[in-house]
């Protein structure tokens, strides 16, 4: 087997080492070939500084490619089509990994019955959280990439998420790469959401087989400065967005859903279940945008199309 590790990073210097320090503990069977590629995406830190250091200290383990395009997807497609491996693991630079992680996610997918695996994803808090945010309970809503479907291997029935996948190099070959219209961008007219989620359920609806592996952990830390209700909010309006650019809403049923959230929101007084509901009315409020995108856009393309 051939693994290549894709790592997209945007001016993330002062996590990138502990992140590629992690994989180059990495231990895997004699005879397994594998590499990190790291795509920059466009940084203006010293990103490519602290890739060519592990690049000297290891040699041939580590590479550097920059990608000038804005946005992660691009990354990502770079990343897969320049990646020597015939199975491609992703991880993002804010993560860590044990030793036998890379081994774990990867090893079932060296013959032709799994197109890609998945592992745990444990989010990593930081120890004081404001009294408006919860993070477990009937309250927690904050949209970070949490992915944990037990003890047990088994086929996954949902697609895993972007820090924690990995999928055979020829699936993207079959079904095409990341939607660039997806994913974390500068342009605000790409909602930051589901760009790696959409790839997986892509392969499932067309009938491929995902696996879990529950010993491939990843651990995701959350910085201090996200912490904040924008912040929270505007991912909430994010995936919205992408809820309804992916997926389609009936416009009567969220316009009437959209009034009866605001009208929980406004009556709630404990502060996690005020914050959820509000999150939720975001949530919608992105939907709604999206919707009135998509139908700005079709009327300008039917007067453009009706111009002599």
């Amino acid at each position: 087997m051939n693994i290549t590790v894709i790592l997209c990073t945007l001016n993330g210097c002062r996590r990138l080492g502990k992140t590629l320090g992690c994989l180059a503990a990495s231990t895997l069977p004699e005879g397994v070939e594998w590499e990190v590629l790291v795509v920059d995406n466009n940084s203006i830190d010293q990103t490519r500084q602290v890739v060519e250091e592990f690049c000297r200290r290891f040699p041939g383990r580590f590479r550097y490619l920059f990608e000038s395009q804005p946005g992660k997807s691009f990354a990502l497609n770079s990343g897969c089509r320049e990646a020597r491996g015939d199975v491609l693991a992703f991880l993002d630079d804010d993560s860590t990994v044990g030793p036998t992680w890379l081994q774990n996610l990867t090893h079932a997918l060296g013959g032709d019955e799994w197109a890609g695996a998945g592992g745990r994803i444990v989010l990593q808090w930081p120890p004081s959280l404001p009294t408006w945010l919860s993070i477990e309970g009937p309250y927690a809503r904050h949209y970070f990439p949490n992915f944990d479907e037990g003890e047990t291997a088994k086929e996954l029935t949902r697609p895993p998420y972007g820090p924690n996948m990995a999928f055979r190099k020829k699936m993207f070959e079959k079904y095409g790469g990341f939607r660039t219209d997806l994913g974390p961008s500068p342009n605000r007219e790409v909602p930051r959401m589901f760009d790696d989620t959409e790839f997986g359920s892509r392969l499932l609806a067309a009938g491929e087989k995902l696996r879990y592996e529950p010993t491939a952990v990843v651990y995701v830390a959350i910085a201090e400065d996200r912490i904040r209700k924008t912040h929270f909010l505007g991912r909430c309006f994010d995936w919205g967005r992408a809820e309804a650019r992916l997926f389609g809403v009936p416009r009567a049923h969220l316009l009437c859903s959209l009034v009866t959230w605001v009208m929980r929101w406004i009556i709630a007084v404990e502060p996690r279940k005020r914050f959820h509901r509000r999150l939720i009315v975001w949530e919608k409020l992105g939907s709604v945008v999206e919707l009135y995108r998509q139908a700005l856009d079709g009327t300008i393309k039917k007067e453009h199309s009706a111009t002599p």
